[in-house]
């Protein structure tokens, strides 16, 4: 969800940046981009160990109170993303949401695209998160389909390492993280220009891989 298919990691580094001022604890951009696609209480024991004095619950409801606030405001969505997501619901293809925010975040986002996603797996729902596979794994479970013909899109290095360990076939998106090299990976600048036709090529085994030996 953050950052694939929607450009909601400013929103978490701006939420994170703010609760460390007031304990006057330095956070930079830098600090928050180490956190994307990690589940929340791994940003939220950092936090704690740079001197927020907070229990990682209240941390962890600060950060997504803030987050959706702003989703409610207004969906940054990832207009390559969601025209990909539009065509794969309209040709009767089901989609899972996969992430690691929690469920009440989660749902502001499914209020704006309410027939989009047949399952919903969050962070909040699973023991081990990214980049362990269990999120994936349950989501292909929840749908009725084995992972190996599952097509999952991440932006993150944790969220890649999650998918493809599950056995999906998995498309990495260039977004604000380099992703490195993975035998079988397909990497992309954006999905621009994607269908479902290119989305069954990569569940046939297609690997298309845009960046090449940089990262």
């Amino acid at each position: 969800m953050d950052g694939t298919l929607i450009d909601s990691e400013p929103y978490w580094i701006a939420a994170e940046t703010e609760l460390a001022s007031r304990y006057d604890v330095p956070w930079s951009h830098e600090d928050g981009l180490q956190f994307v696609g990690n589940p929340l209480p791994v940003s939220a024991r950092v936090l704690q160990e740079r001197g927020v004095a907070l229990s990682e619950d209240e941390i962890i409801g600060y950060l997504l109170m803030r987050v959706r606030e702003q989703v409610v405001a207004n969906v940054p969505w990832q207009a390559d993303a969601r025209a990909l997501l539009n065509a794969t619901v309209s040709a009767g293809i089901p989609c899972a949401l996969v992430t690691m925010s929690y469920t009440s975040l989660a749902q502001a986002l499914v209020a704006a695209a309410p027939d989009a996603f047949s399952v919903i797996v969050t962070g909040d729902r699973v023991t081990r998160g990214k980049p362990d596979p269990e999120a994936f794994l349950t989501a292909a479970d929840e749908l009725g389909v084995d992972i190996t013909r599952c097509v999952a899109f991440e932006d993150s290095p944790a969220g890649v390492a999650s998918a493809w360990t599950s056995g999906a076939r998995t498309v990495g998106i260039r977004r604000l993280i380099p992703i490195e090299q993975r035998d079988g990976l397909s990497r992309v600048q954006s999905l621009e220009g994607w269908d479902v036709d290119t989305v069954r090529r990569i569940a046939a085994g297609d690997v298309i891989d845009e960046l090449g030996d940089s990262v």
